[in-house]
């Protein structure tokens, strides 16, 4: 098995999310790999080079649930540090969340995303997820 490129990092990643809004509902992805591994969040990832923060928003969709979408504003952002044992940095991430459209597609797993499924905005609540979805939710609002 190979090492973690992400683990123990010498700088913050930089990611992106989406808040992707159908009908008046959200979109919400249960994670199928560590970090957050059956925690409901938002789909997204890590920026590449070369890449806009939109492209990779779009990009990270399609690859994680098969859903075409527009991204429309900066929502917000999270920062995730994860410390070990020792309370050496283990992971660090900036995540800018976007407000985005559905444009097309229907939500299917993959190898990143175990569940992913539409709700209302009030059902966050009921659900296991990471560390301020609700937040994020409710600044993405169209």
């Amino acid at each position: 098995m190979t090492a973690d490129p992400r683990a123990y990092p010498v700088r913050p990643f930089l990611a992106v999310s989406a808040a992707i809004w159908r009908d008046g509902r959200i979109l919400v992805a249960q994670r199928a790999r560590a970090p957050g591994r059956g925690l409901f969040s938002l789909p997204g990832g890590v920026v590449e080079t070369g890449e806009t923060m939109a492209e990779a928003v779009t990009r990270e969709v399609l690859e994680e649930t098969g859903l075409t979408v527009e991204p429309v504003r900066l929502a917000g952002y999270r920062e995730a540090i994860v410390r070990d044992a020792d309370g050496r940095v283990e992971r660090h991430f900036v995540i800018f969340a976007f407000a985005c459209r559905w444009r097309a597609g229907e939500p299917r797993p993959s190898d990143e995303v175990a569940e992913a499924r539409w709700v209302k905005p009030e059902e966050v609540a009921s659900l296991v997820t990471t560390a301020g979805l609700a937040d994020i939710i409710a600044s993405a609002t169209l």
